[in-house]
């Protein structure tokens, strides 16, 4: 196989806890662009199957996300962790207060659904603001990727990565492969 001109930009830890502690969350629209955020980083969501989310694809009591019509038209089911749940089910009570009539998970304050270009715009001001270097490379797909990679390193299926991206076919989920073997090629050459 081939190996990509360019590798995915993935984020570090440190980088990760840089990015989310951008967001101020006393206010409505930096909190849910951090759920955003923490969404794509433990599900590894496309930025606009995250701005689709509604109420109903979320099991507040399981942990189940329902990812409906991702790319390709596909559903996938994944799930995301407690600590990111209780998080979810705080944000709901601020949403209804706020945006009684919201339609989506992570509205706007007048209920509508975020547009990716925001959700773009934000994440890489997010990653500025975080000092965090090649920020031009640094997108919603980035955390996407970190995520990824991360599973991959966890788990060491690259058919349970496929699955959790909803990648049709496993060729475009072998990038994730190639970072972790660039990581072992730096680390064997350091001993």
């Amino acid at each position: 196989m081939a190996r990509p001109d360019k590798l995915p930009k993935i984020l570090t830890e440190e980088e990760t806890d840089r990015l989310l502690s951008q967001p101020n969350q006393r206010y409505f629209g930096p909190h849910r662009d951090y759920l955003y955020m923490r969404i794509m980083l433990k599900a590894g969501l496309r930025a606009s199957e995250a701005t689709a989310l509604r109420p109903e694809h979320l099991g507040l009591m399981t942990g189940k996300l329902m990812v409906r019509e991702g790319k390709g038209a596909k559903d996938r089911t994944l799930w995301i962790g407690e600590e990111l749940l209780e998080e979810l089910q705080g944000w709901m009570d601020r949403r209804k207060a706020t945006a009684p009539g919201a339609g989506h998970l992570l509205p706007t304050s007048k209920g509508t659904q975020v547009a990716t270009s925001h959700l773009r715009r934000s994440v890489k001001r997010y990653a500025r603001d975080a000092g965090i270097e090649e920020v031009e490379r640094v997108s919603p797909h980035t955390l996407r990727h970190t995520f990824a990679t991360r599973l991959y390193r966890s788990a060491g299926k690259i058919r349970l990565v496929q699955k959790a991206l909803g990648h049709s076919d496993l060729s475009t989920t072998m990038i994730y492969t190639h970072v972790v073997d660039e990581e072992l090629e730096g680390a064997m050459k350091g001993l």
